[in-house]
C-alpha cells in the first residue's frame, strides 16, 4: 500500500469527494485508510453509569485506499507516487512535481 500514516490525501470519490485531510490510521491488510474529517459517522454511546449521560460521538470511519490520492506538496492537487534512489535509500516522490514526500 502506497499511502502511509501522516500523509496528506485528497478524496477522489464518494460523498466526501474533493475533501483533503491527514491519514490518521492505515490498515494495509484490508486496503483501508482513516482520514481525519472524512467519512464521519455518528455513534450513539450508552450511559455507562447511572450518574452519567449517554452521548453522540462523531467517528471517522475507514475508506478504501483506491478512493484517495496523495496531495502534491507543490500544487496541492492529486498526484501519483514514484520511488527514487537517493544515496543508498529509496524515497517516495510525487510524480507531478518530482518532489520528495
Amino acid at each position: 500500500m502506497y499511502i502511509k500514516k501522516g500523509d496528506n490525501v485528497i478524496v477522489l470519490s464518494g460523498k466526501d469527494k474533493g475533501k483533503k485531510g491527514k491519514v490518521i490510521k492505515a490498515l494495509p491488510a484490508r486496503s483501508l485508510v482513516v482520514v481525519e474529517g472524512v467519512s464521519v459517522h455518528k455513534k450513539h454511546k450508552r450511559a455507562t453509569r447511572s450518574d452519567s449521560k449517554g452521548q453522540i460521538i462523531e467517528i471517522a470511519m475507514p475508506i478504501n485506499v483506491s478512493n484517495v490520492a496523495l496531495v502534491d506538496p507543490k500544487s496541492g492537487k492529486a498526484t501519483r507516487i514514484g520511488k527514487k534512489l537517493v544515496g543508498e535509500k529509496f524515497v517516495r516522490i510525487a510524480k507531478k512535481s518530482n518532489q520528495t514526500i
